[in-house]
């Protein structure tokens, strides 16, 4: 009767062995799938660094993740907007590296920052353009972005502002037209762009630094002639001339008024404040 219980008392001893051994091997594969979610985030931050009053809008793109065949009906949902019309304006942005759409698992693949310039106080004094970079699973080294040792990385751009005149009073409005440039200062043709892998990204801040050209030149060739305190605005064949182009006569001038009402005749050294009209 005794060596029964103890076989018995054998058994369970066994019995909750393997229990306790599941339990701790089950307990370590949750601490390692918690480890592993918490040293790679599923966010990265955008941090603009751009001139005095300018400001961004962004949208992030994502495509069906690395070996996924789903997709999703029409692309709904497959797009995220931050600082967009009536949402509130934030100086950053958290932006998701994959999340799920109509149960098709999703990766970020491209972030549009829309650059936005402002000259005036009305709501349509305002001018913009693009920078942007792509995100994918892998890269090539030599496309990859850098970051420095606390995990930032940068790209960099150089905005400018062209200026014309535009409607029956030539009042003076300014497009924006933004340039790659390096570190170094030196400006490309294209617009900023860099690319980054999802790998990288992950807990990660990105900074885009806009610099403003001190220049700013005539949106249209042979409109505007280049006098010592800046530019006069050709006459053309009327004041009504829409388009009035020089065509050589750098004689004939006319009055353009500004955001703000005042009547000039040389931007941007414009010191008067005429009402009449040629």
């Amino acid at each position: 009767m005794r060596d029964q219980k103890t076989q018995q008392s054998r058994v369970c001893f066994l019995h909750f062995k393997q229990v306790l051994q599941r339990l701790t091997l089950g307990t370590c594969l949750a601490l390692t799938v918690g480890c592993s979610a918490v040293s790679k985030p599923n966010t990265f931050t955008f941090v603009p660094d751009l001139p005095p009053n300018f400001k961004y809008d962004l949208t992030a793109t994502y495509v069906p993740a690395q070996d996924q065949t789903c997709s999703v009906p029409g692309g709904k949902g497959t797009q995220l907007g931050f600082n967009k019309t009536n949402m509130k304006y934030e100086g950053t942005s958290e932006i998701p590296l994959y999340r799920t759409v109509s149960n098709c698992p999703l990766a970020l693949n491209h972030v549009e920052i829309k650059v936005i310039g402002v000259f005036g106080p009305g709501r349509s004094n305002s001018s913009y353009d693009y920078a942007s970079f792509a995100v994918r699973p892998e890269l090539l080294e030599r496309h990859m972005g850098t970051f420095s040792d606390d995990g930032t990385g940068e790209f960099f751009g150089e905005c400018m502002w062209s200026f014309r005149t535009v409607g029956p009073k030539r009042y003076l409005i300014k497009l924006l037209t933004c340039k790659k440039m390096d570190a170094q200062g030196n400006v490309g043709r294209s617009r900023p762009f860099t690319a980054y892998t999802l790998t990288q990204l992950s807990g990660k801040t990105i900074k885009l630094r806009i610099r403003l050209s001190e220049e700013e030149e005539p949106y249209m060739g042979d409109t505007w002639v280049k006098v010592p305190n800046g530019w006069k605005r050709c006459m053309g064949k009327s004041f009504e001339d829409q388009h009035a182009f020089c065509y050589g006569n750098h004689h004939d001038f006319s009055t353009f008024r500004m955001v703000d009402e005042r009547v000039c005749t040389i931007y941007p050294g414009c010191t008067e404040n005429k009402e009449e009209i040629p």
